[in-house]
């Protein structure tokens, strides 16, 4: 496949653009994504591209839009819903949690809600405790959706147009820190598979699961171990639901070490389960030390830059917790 260079936001808008060329099902709605382009200008051009009646403005009502999207996907289209910021799903959790993830169970499989929502997610840009929530872990819990979290240009394309194909609601959580970040697109309207993790680093002495833009800092913090002879693998999640927990087992089982590295608040996150999936497996009596989990504070996101920084794993911290797991020294 041909690939050049994009920034995370760009292989996003490409990946919509692409879905509704190929489908005239596809259909994108949300504030601000029209004229102005979306909150992160993420959307762009589209609307002059594909129109008002598939580029759709919706009231500031969370709840109302996110009813129209399940009718919708309910009707035979296949919308995409934006939010603003993630936070604003708490606005939205009866449609999401109650209507959206249980009525193709509640009607016997004899529906589908092809349903895409897309929520900037994460801390970092001084945006303060009700706009940099890392909430992925939330929907996880609910059977029903499917969550992932790309952390590079190349899954955000490849990811998204895999949950429009999706005929089951999938939740895509984007952090915001990354939309800049450029790397490889394909040009190619191709697809990454939902539920498979990747190995981003090969190592021996420590296993790091990742997700989002901890996955960039674990693969920072594992460079720099390099030069003190510490040998970290790297895994980025991609999904939280499902896990592909095989792959985690298999790193495990080799590196004998693991540490969950993750935005969202520390209690009951992703590395929670994964630290739990592990003492349940084959893979828990090949550990030489006890799992590391490195997530967020217990604590609303702060406004001051400095607080905000302190609330979640940064690299320093990675890089202290691993050598500490792996040599038993600070």
């Amino acid at each position: 496949m041909s690939a050049r260079e994009l920034s995370y936001a760009e292989a996003v808008r490409e990946a919509l653009a692409q879905a509704m060329e190929a489908d005239e099902r596809v259909f994108l709605m949300g504030e601000d994504i029209g004229v102005y382009g979306g909150a992160f200008q993420v959307t762009g051009d589209l609307v002059h591209r594909f129109g008002e009646d598939r580029v759709m403005d919706t009231p500031i009502a969370e709840l109302g839009a996110a009813g129209v999207a399940v009718g919708a996907a309910l009707a035979g289209s296949k919308p995409v819903f934006e939010f603003q910021f993630s936070d604003f799903a708490t606005l939205a959790m009866e449609q999401i949690v109650n209507q959206a993830a249980k009525i193709r169970f509640m009607l016997g499989g004899k529906v589908s809600v092809p349903l895409v929502m897309r929520f900037p997610a994460g801390s970092g840009t001084g945006a303060a405790a009700q706009h940099s929530q890392s909430l992925d872990a939330w929907f996880a819990h609910v059977p029903g959706l499917k969550v992932v979290q790309p952390a590079t240009p190349h899954d955000a394309k490849g990811l998204l147009l895999s949950a429009i194909d999706d005929p089951d609601p999938v939740m895509v959580f984007e952090h915001k820190l990354l939309y800049k970040m450029k790397g490889e697109v394909p040009e190619e309207a191709y697809r990454v598979p939902i539920g498979k993790a990747l190995v981003r680093r090969e190592g021996r002495h420590v296993t790091i699961v990742a997700t989002a833009i901890m996955v960039h800092r674990a693969l920072e913090a594992a460079e720099i171990l390099s030069g003190e002879g510490i040998d970290v693998e790297v895994i980025d999640l991609r999904t939280l639901r499902p896990l592909d927990t095989q792959t985690i087992i298999e790193s495990v089982k080799k590196t004998t070490r693991l540490a969950c590295v993750y935005e969202g608040v520390k209690t009951l996150g992703i590395g929670a389960e994964i630290s739990a999936m592990i003492a349940e497996s084959e893979a828990f009596d090949y550990l030489d030390a006890p799992i590391l989990r490195l997530g967020g504070a217990e604590a609303p996101i702060p406004y001051n830059p400095v607080l905000e920084k302190a609330a979640v794993p940064q690299t320093d911290g990675i890089i202290a917790s691993v050598r500490r797991l792996v040599t038993g020294r600070i």
